[in-house]
């Protein structure tokens, strides 16, 4: 049930007509928490990011949020601003997977620090959306997060970058999930340690705790030493196999041995 009389996918058509009355007049992403702060005070900043996300025709994370053509709207310009679509001279929206061009988003400044080639990107998304489908694997109980209007916990906007996977356990709480396609190194840590301030400071009920999860190809000896100090995030190591069962390309003739 929304917490108010209307949901915020239609409140966020209302702050549009406030704050960008024209494509000449593009908005921040502070201005539009402000907005919904003076108005509308218990929608999360969290739930703000993300439908900031959904209404994006631009941005690759709103195919994680059930995007339809009426939530057609704005153009992200960078990492905090926006403005009105523009269907005559901005790029189609983005409605599949096959519409993204590029596997960049706008940039997670972490995620540069590892120079990745598409094929890694392509690697790490398709283990994201693996395991978000399948966190009982990681812990029982553990589920992608989804709010009262169908957003999910995939890509999670947080102060211009995303999480991975955000999660809540069997207890309700709140679960933060960084994926690294190989090694995950101990600089790995200030990353998830931000990201979990920000889920507790601007998301997360008042009595809702945070940690958080690195899963890694291969955990190194400095990300397990700095782990030690923090028995709120856990480390974990993936491995991945392949099975192939031979199919015949011919029919076994009667009488013959396979």
């Amino acid at each position: 049930m929304p917490i108010y009389d209307k949901p915020v996918r239609v409140l966020i058509r209302d702050m549009i007509a406030d704050l960008a009355p024209t494509a000449e007049r593009p908005f921040s992403k502070e201005a539009a928490f402000q907005w919904f702060a003076q108005r509308y005070p218990k929608i999360k900043e969290g739930t703000i990011g993300q439908h900031l996300v959904r209404f994006s025709t631009n941005a690759p994370s709103r195919l994680h949020h059930g995007v339809r053509p009426e939530e057609d709207l704005l153009f992200q310009i960078d990492g905090s601003r926006f403005r009105l679509y523009q269907p005559s001279s901005d790029p189609a929206p983005i409605h599949a997977a096959s519409d993204v061009e590029t596997p960049t988003e706008f940039v997670d400044a972490d995620a540069a620090i590892e120079t990745k080639q598409p094929s890694e990107f392509a690697y790490e998304s398709d283990l994201r959306d693996f395991l978000a489908k399948n966190l009982s694997i990681i812990e029982p109980g553990l589920k992608l997060y989804r709010d009262d209007e169908g957003l999910t916990g995939i890509e999670f906007p947080v102060g211009g970058r995303f999480i991975d996977i955000l999660a809540t356990d069997s207890d309700g709480n709140l679960v933060v999930i960084e994926l690294k396609v190989s090694r995950g190194y101990d600089r790995v840590i200030g990353q998830i340690l931000r990201y979990m301030a920000w889920i507790e400071k601007h998301h997360a009920d008042t009595k809702q705790s945070v940690r958080g999860i690195i899963a890694a190809r291969e955990i190194s000896d400095d990300l397990i030493l700095a782990c030690s100090y923090l028995p709120n995030v856990a480390l974990f190591e993936y491995q991945l196999s392949v099975s192939l069962t031979k199919i015949p390309t011919f029919p076994t003739r009667s009488g013959e041995n396979t």
